[in-house]
């Protein structure tokens, strides 16, 4: 029990940086799983990853003005993530490129732009913290932020949910029942980015889509319902989160990633061992056959 007890829990009881860090990756899996729920049911994922680069030069332009500190480079991030948004939608609208090349486009000199615009100021050391982000060094401002985020997303999803949920089962019927289609839209590209930029303060702008997205996607494999597969990403955004602290405490691994790849583990073993996953998709139809 001992043992039990220093690998998994002494390491949040004695050290108030992982306690602190458990509670920030819990409330941004809170608030992002099931945004990239919504996301991967829209067939968004990789537009996801794009704004998660496009928030890059907004924090950069925060961080040259006032150095790390997180309401600048925050809302630097918001105001980037939602120019490219509408950027990239216009352009989608008014000419003939569709939306996932103007979002590639965007997003790709977003990058460029927010790198050149760290390292103009910065060491390397600072452009691998904005990158990459701490985790582990997350302050009473940051979860203030991050649980602020949480509830607005929350909130949002609570008041629009029936409108989300149509939107991404239909967005032609609901467009032609309701007038809420194109405010449901819009709102969820706000959660999005406003989910994205939470995630920066802990996992960097490279990383904090994988909390998004991986969980959404391993909790496709468990249930084929909106509600519950939201709840099932959650639970695995809460696992993934756990187990990533752990790992980066007990074998000195960068907390950021370590998080993300708990997270893909989870996901590769939904895809086998899921209720819904290929090894169930196999077993099941065999034993219809010699029934």
């Amino acid at each position: 029990m001992d043992a039990l007890y220093g690998l998994l829990i002494a390491p949040f009881a004695d050290f108030a940086f992982m306690q602190r860090a458990l509670l920030g990756a819990l409330m941004l899996s809170l608030g992002a799983c099931p945004v990239g729920v919504f996301l991967m049911l829209r067939r968004m994922s990789l537009s996801g990853d794009a704004m998660a680069h496009a928030i890059l030069p907004g924090a950069a332009a925060g961080f040259l003005l006032y150095g790390l500190e997180i309401l600048p480079m925050t809302v630097g991030g918001l105001v980037a993530g939602i120019v490219v948004a509408l950027g990239a939608g216009a352009v989608s609208r008014f000419t003939i490129q569709r939306e996932d090349a103007s979002m590639a486009a965007f997003y790709l000199i977003s990058l460029a732009i927010g790198v050149l615009m760290v390292s103009l100021k910065g060491s390397s050391v600072d452009l691998m913290h904005v990158l990459f982000g701490t985790v582990l060094a997350l302050n009473d401002e940051a979860l203030a932020l991050i649980g602020g985020i949480v509830v607005v997303t929350l909130a949002a999803l609570a008041v629009f949910w029936r409108a989300l949920v149509a939107d991404c089962l239909d967005p032609l019927f609901l467009r032609s029942v309701s007038r809420m289609g194109g405010p449901a839209h819009f709102v969820f590209l706000g959660l999005v980015v406003l989910n994205l930029v939470g995630g920066f303060q802990a996992l960097g702008t490279l990383l904090s889509v994988g909390l998004m997205i991986l969980p959404a996607a391993g909790a496709r494999f468990w249930t084929s319902r909106v509600g519950p597969m939201c709840v099932v990403a959650v639970a695995i955004g809460f696992a993934s989160c756990v187990a990533g602290l752990l790992l980066s405490y007990h074998l000195s691994l960068p907390s950021g990633p370590a998080i993300i790849l708990s997270a893909g583990t989870v996901y590769l073993g939904s895809i086998l061992f899921g209720t819904r996953g290929a090894l169930r998709n196999r077993i099941v139809p065999h034993r219809h056959r010699t029934a």
